[in-house]
């Protein structure tokens, strides 16, 4: 293993590609400790602290902690990915640019281009709205009139610069560069993790929690890992047969492979979709000047309230969310009509299925069946992990909501641990690190070294930004 390891460094190409990425992210987690001016630290700790285990937690991860200590990085990606998920949306129900995706490398380049300038839009909507909030809400040392503009000229600056990180990383390095600066500001902040967890042990704010306890959550910590690479590397694989033809005056012989469909082929995109839309309620009470009139409505309030994280309406929508858009996301990543166009084009077949309409028809079958299953595996990733972050109020159930009063605390309050033991932040952990193993593997193939595998070039990384 030690000699397919320093094979990395005898491929300068490689070699330089692995040091670009390293650097830009030092230089990601280098602004992560560049404070926005004019912010009260301490006011802010307080308020994300009293909302550690709502979906600002979960932003705040995704985000590296910039969030939570209010970074020129604050807003992270998190404009991006909505611009990201309109566009996707928009060539589905918009034909002109559901043509335009078609036109290959020149289509998708002016798609992205147009999602550039959405992030900076969003960007600009979104520090508004946050300095307003600040400032009314007494967080911010200087007035409200110098510190709005600067926080939009800040947070808009960051994200705009992370966006230009990320995307020089995945030309000019290794691996996805958004996914890896999600990857990298989850990774750092574990140790901050693990220390509040032992001090929560050392001061017994855990209750009850014993010793064994405490095993058994580490031993399913791992478990949930084993589990995440097991389905991340499964796939349904479709036989094909290729006939024989001629290509020019040779003939060319035919031969059989295979169709891989992944079980996850969404990645951990459909969780983030899902959390980012459950958490509008959120970000509208807290980080809009109208929140408070929104919390104090008789009828809204209500809603509201069903609508927070761990409530039982909540985590409802939150499943049927993740389901929705791993089928959302499958269909615009995956077109059955267009490989099965490109099958008989170069006459390959699936034995048993007509070419055409038919193998379109089974291979979206196929694919409908695999999809609900990897779906089924993000709601138990992301829902049964959080059960010991916050747990879920079953006691709020109308009707039968106090037969849950007599069960575990942990069950209705969780441990009150950090997300970044929750399984979507070990969903991209895993996901991120086998896809960039995959692709420094492929670089070593392509050179005729040996990979990291028993197999070489199988390792199968999941799909993402």
């Amino acid at each position: 293993m030690l000699e397919k390891f320093a094979n990395i460094f005898r491929i300068k190409d490689l070699r330089n590609r692995i040091g670009f990425t390293l650097a830009l992210l030092a230089v990601y987690r280098l602004g992560a400790h560049i404070p926005t001016p004019g912010v009260e630290a301490d006011k802010l700790a307080q308020f994300f602290n009293q909302n550690a285990g709502s979906a600002l937690g979960l932003m705040d991860l995704f985000n590296g902690g910039n969030l939570r200590k209010f970074t020129v990085f604050a807003l992270g990606i998190m404009p991006y990915i909505t611009a990201s998920i309109i566009f996707q949306l928009l060539t589905v129900i918009y034909e002109p640019l559901a043509k335009l995706q078609k036109e290959g490398e020149l289509g998708r380049r002016k798609i992205t281009q147009w999602t550039r300038y959405v992030t900076v839009l969003l960007a600009v909507v979104q520090s508004f709205f946050i300095g307003l909030t600040l400032s009314s809400q007494g967080m911010t040392t200087m007035s409200k009139w110098q510190f709005v503009p600067l926080c939009v000229i800040t947070l808009t600056c960051g994200t705009s610069f992370i966006m230009w990180l990320g995307e020089q990383i995945t030309d000019r390095g290794v691996g996805n560069g958004m996914s890896l600066l999600i990857f990298a500001g989850i990774v750092v902040g574990i140790p901050g993790g693990i220390r509040e967890l032992y001090q929560k042990a050392q001061t017994g704010a855990w209750g009850g929690l014993t010793p064994i306890v405490i095993v058994v959550l580490i031993a399913l910590m791992i478990g949930v890992v084993a589990f995440i690479v097991y389905v991340e590397r499964s796939e349904r694989r479709i036989p094909i047969q290729s006939a024989k033809r001629m290509v020019g005056r040779r003939t060319m012989e035919g031969s059989n492979s295979f169709l891989p469909l992944k079980v996850n082929s969404g990645g951990v995109m459909p969780v983030i979709f899902a959390a980012s839309i459950l958490s509008a309620p959120l970000l509208i009470q807290n980080f809009t000047l109208f929140g408070s009139q929104l919390r104090d409505n008789k009828y809204l309030a209500p809603v509201f309230a069903a609508l927070a994280p761990a409530e039982p309406g909540y985590e409802l929508l939150y499943i049927v969310a993740i389901v929705f858009f791993a089928y959302f996301y499958i269909s615009i990543i995956f077109r059955p009509d267009d490989i099965a166009d490109n099958m008989r084009k170069y006459g390959s077949f699936i034995p048993g299925i007509r070419p055409g309409k038919r193998t379109s028809d089974f291979i979206n079958d196929v694919l409908t069946r695999i999809t609900l299953v990897g779906a089924l595996y993000l709601v138990i990733i992301s829902i049964i992990p959080q059960m010991f972050i916050t747990g879920i109020h079953l006691n709020h159930l109308p009707l039968i909501g106090s037969a849950f009063d007599r069960m575990p605390t942990w069950v209705t309050n969780g441990f009150g641990f950090t997300f970044y033991f929750g399984g979507t932040s070990l969903l991209i952990v895993v996901g991120v690190a086998m896809d960039t193993v995959q692709q420094v593997e492929a670089q070593l193939i392509m050179r005729h070294y040996d990979g990291f595998s028993p197999k070489s070039g199988r390792i199968k990384g999941r799909r993402s930004w």
